[in-house]
């Protein structure tokens, strides 16, 4: 059974891939009323599950006329995305963030879900037993090589 934050991610979702712009601009408090929650589940939502890493980009406007805009950003090709995600990674890869990586990789095609699996479990925190900030500078050197492979091999 589907938690509210993965029924409202999934309404957002299905609204943004209805709109020919890719972008949505919702009121925080009507999202919260439509799903009879509090407006504090939708910040989650949105601050989890809409992120740079999985393709968002995010801006609000704070105040009575205030609202939340939220932008499914897209790589023009394959390479572009992963040259892309390899940038990111400079700084090193929480395990959050890989997760986020790892799904956007999963809904542009990139990759399979048996690979995302694989690619997870040799990434997470209890393979990379070591302490931080290492772990995380670590993790970020093994998913720059796996992607490097994709890329090439995509092309």
């Amino acid at each position: 059974m589907k938690n509210i934050s993965d029924i409202i991610e999934g309404y957002l979702k299905s609204i943004i891939e209805e709109e020919s712009k890719g972008q949505i601009e919702i009121k925080r408090s009507e999202i919260a009323e439509k799903f009879q929650c509090v407006p504090s589940q939708i910040n989650y939502v949105i601050n989890t599950r809409f992120t740079q890493e999985r393709g968002y980009l995010v801006e609000s406007k704070r105040g009575g006329g205030g609202y939340i805009r939220i932008l499914r950003v897209r790589a023009h090709t394959k390479a572009d995305l992963i040259e892309h995600i390899i940038q990111s990674l400079e700084r090193g890869a929480s395990e959050s963030m890989t997760e986020d990586i790892v799904f956007r990789l999963i809904d542009e095609d990139v990759i399979s879900k048996r690979e995302a699996k694989l690619i997870l479990a040799a990434l997470n925190r209890t393979t990379l037993a070591i302490p931080l900030p290492a772990r995380d500078e670590l993790r970020s050197r093994i998913l720059c090589a796996m992607l490097l492979t994709l890329k090439y091999e995509k092309k």
